[in-house]
């Protein structure tokens, strides 16, 4: 009986246990890492991949500039680079894909490159210092210069009548001419990378005929102003010096072809134009410096075919046609007065209205324009031209900087095209053409209307002068020190070259020659001088 009941109460249990199970434990922390096993054994080695295309070669060239040349003017080195495309080893033009300049600077200081002379004679007395002499120069380029047609590091420049000083002797007032038979000339020089000058070669100026001219002035029916010729004592000079002067067989020695040159342009078949500031006469010579033809105002002239206007003839004495270009066609010259014209006498000197006169080649039209100074009697002494209408002018005054601090060397930058041409202006009751004094308002010349009432005046009558726009002091550039800056050779859009007129060394203090210097203090000899200016505006 004790057995069965035991069996039963176990089963009971078992039964109870089965039938109603707990929830599950919280699962336990995470074992650590075992340690990694280790590397496999490296695989065999791959079969060798076939070589790839050879690369192109990176070329570089360095070839040497010449003087002139339009990258570097003074020469240097071009670096061009690229790549060898088609495997020569060679950089063929079509290859160079970038140029780069390595270029000299200019050796031209701003002290200029002085240029060559020689001395005509050195024996006359030097003015007032005792015991000395002084040389009379065989420089005197300086007149005018103006560019080689073809060549760019070659210039033409232009002397004028030769030595010469103001004087009054027993023949009235005249000039003292110390080389009374020197010829004007032409001179050809070259700058070189150096900076220095060479002059190759010298073209005399001569008559129709081939004979030498000379600087004498000429008679007073072709443009002369009564101007004495003497020479270096005081003597008048005689068609023969041996004998003793006669107004009639043994007179003064004049020269109607004698010139005094001051503006030059050397054209592209070799030939000059050439205006003076005797007559003015522009005249035409050959390459050999033979004249061919020439233009002036004077109607009486029968080596004349063309004429400028009547009132040019009144050009004040030793001011006339400072400057001469040509367009770069070569069709059409281009002229500018230095100064006032007395037009119609010297009553209107001081005043700073100048004229232009254009002169077609081809259609024979005269032109003629009018332009302001910056002070009265103020020198416009050079012109070159940029295109058909604009054009560089020099604008200054007669003073050496190093006594004259507020000194005044200027090159502007003029328009024709927006000024009036007074040759085309149609008449009327209060405006018109006289024979000789030209263009008039209420019978008043130009000149005179501006000294009476302004250039107002002439603006409420339409007259418009050109356009001008400062495009170099020398003065506050370089403390210029001369004081006739006078010649312009333009090299291309950004340089510009300028020469000085030196008088051939030669100057007078009351009619007494003596040295020309640049200082009071009697230290520095004039000379012709090229100054040039790099980096400028111009468009050519």
């Amino acid at each position: 009986m004790k057995c069965g009941t035991k069996s039963l109460l176990a089963l009971s249990v078992i039964f109870a246990l089965t039938a109603c199970d707990g929830d599950d434990g919280k699962d336990g922390q995470a074992g650590t890492n075992g340690t990694d096993g280790l590397n496999g054994s490296a695989g065999q080695t791959g079969s060798k991949g076939s070589d790839g295309a050879n690369g192109l070669t990176s070329l570089v060239n360095q070839a040497s500039l010449s003087m002139g040349n339009e990258h570097c003017y003074f020469g240097g080195v071009a670096l061009q680079s690229g790549i060898d495309k088609d495997n020569n080893g060679a950089l063929n033009e079509s290859e160079i894909s970038q140029t780069n300049y390595v270029c000299q600077p200019s050796p031209v200081t701003n002290q200029g490159s002085p240029l060559p002379y020689t001395a005509m004679r050195g024996d006359l007395q030097n003015g007032d210092i005792a015991g000395s002499t002084f040389e009379v120069r065989n420089g005197g380029y300086g007149s005018d210069m103006v560019a080689h047609p073809t060549n760019n590091t070659q210039f033409y420049a232009l002397t004028d009548r030769g030595p010469n000083a103001t004087y009054t002797g027993d023949y009235g007032k005249g000039k003292k001419f110390p080389t009374p038979d020197y010829t004007p000339r032409i001179g050809l020089f070259e700058l070189q990378n150096n900076g220095q000058i060479v002059k190759l070669k010298e073209i005399l100026l001569k008559r129709p005929d081939g004979t030498p001219i000379t600087g004498l002035p000429n008679s007073s029916d072709l443009g002369g102003t009564g101007e004495t010729p003497y020479d270096a004592d005081g003597a008048p000079i005689l068609v023969d010096n041996t004998k003793p002067y006669d107004a009639q067989s043994n007179p003064l020695k004049l020269d109607d072809y004698g010139l005094d040159g001051e503006g030059l342009v050397a054209l592209k078949d070799g030939s000059f134009w050439i205006s003076d500031e005797y007559g003015p006469h522009i005249v035409h010579y050959d390459a050999n410096g033979v004249e061919l033809s020439r233009i002036n105002a004077f109607a009486n002239d029968d080596r004349v075919a063309l004429h400028l206007p009547a009132e040019f003839a009144n050009r004040r004495a030793n001011r006339g046609m400072e400057g001469l270009a040509i367009t770069p066609d070569e069709k059409t010259l281009v002229g500018v007065m230095q100064s006032t014209l007395y037009n119609p006498s010297k009553a209107v000197k001081d005043l700073d209205i100048v004229r232009i006169v254009t002169v077609n080649l081809e259609t024979k039209a005269v032109g003629q324009y009018l332009y302001k100074q910056e002070k009265n009697q103020n020198s416009n002494s050079g012109i070159v031209a940029l295109s058909a209408s604009e054009f560089l002018v020099i604008e200054r005054d007669g003073a050496f900087y190093n006594t004259t601090p507020d000194a005044m060397k200027r090159i502007y930058k003029i328009n024709l095209s927006d000024a009036t041409n007074l040759e085309e202006i149609a008449s009327s009751p209060q405006i018109m053409q006289d024979e000789q004094l030209g263009l008039v308002m209420n019978g008043k010349t130009l000149e005179e209307v501006v000294m009476e009432q302004g250039w107002d005046a002439l603006n409420d009558a339409g007259i418009v002068p050109v356009s001008k726009s400062l495009v170099l002091d020398l003065v506050e550039q370089v403390s210029y020190p001369h004081d006739k800056l006078e010649g312009m050779w333009l090299i291309d859009n950004s340089r510009l070259g300028v020469l000085n007129d030196d008088d051939f060394a030669t100057w007078s203090t009351n009619g007494m020659l003596e040295q020309k210097y640049l200082d009071a203090g009697k230290t520095q000899v004039d000379g012709n001088r090229l100054y040039l200016f790099e980096g400028l505006s111009l468009s050519k």
